[in-house]
């Protein structure tokens, strides 16, 4: 059994891995967390629009398999949670940043 990464998650790795490298060079791309927040953004609206579609297409009927609209509902709740993981991380970054100036 093969698991597949959703498509918008594996464009997030790669700037996640280009970000490592980066930091191997010590040197640090302004913005790099600008651009994976953004992709995570734009994923949250990209799996709710889907899940919607699913939703209005299993009202009208025209849904085959309804757990399409399950799957769908999921990826976007997994969507919105790892967007809120990362504005968490990025705050307690800044905190912490904050904490050491002071």
């Amino acid at each position: 059994m093969t698991i597949n990464q959703i498509d918008r998650l594996q464009s997030i790795s790669r700037i996640n891995g280009a970000d490592t490298a980066v930091q191997q060079n010590n040197s640090v791309q302004a913005g790099t967390f600008g651009s994976i927040f953004q992709s995570a953004i734009d994923y949250v609206k990209e799996t709710d629009s889907a899940k919607n579609e699913a939703e209005y297409l299993l009202a009208t009927g025209q849904l085959d398999n309804p757990a399409e609209l399950t799957i769908a509902a999921t990826k976007a709740q997994i969507a919105v949670e790892l967007m809120v993981q990362l504005r968490n991380r990025a705050l307690d970054s800044y905190n912490e940043l904050k904490n050491i100036a002071t």
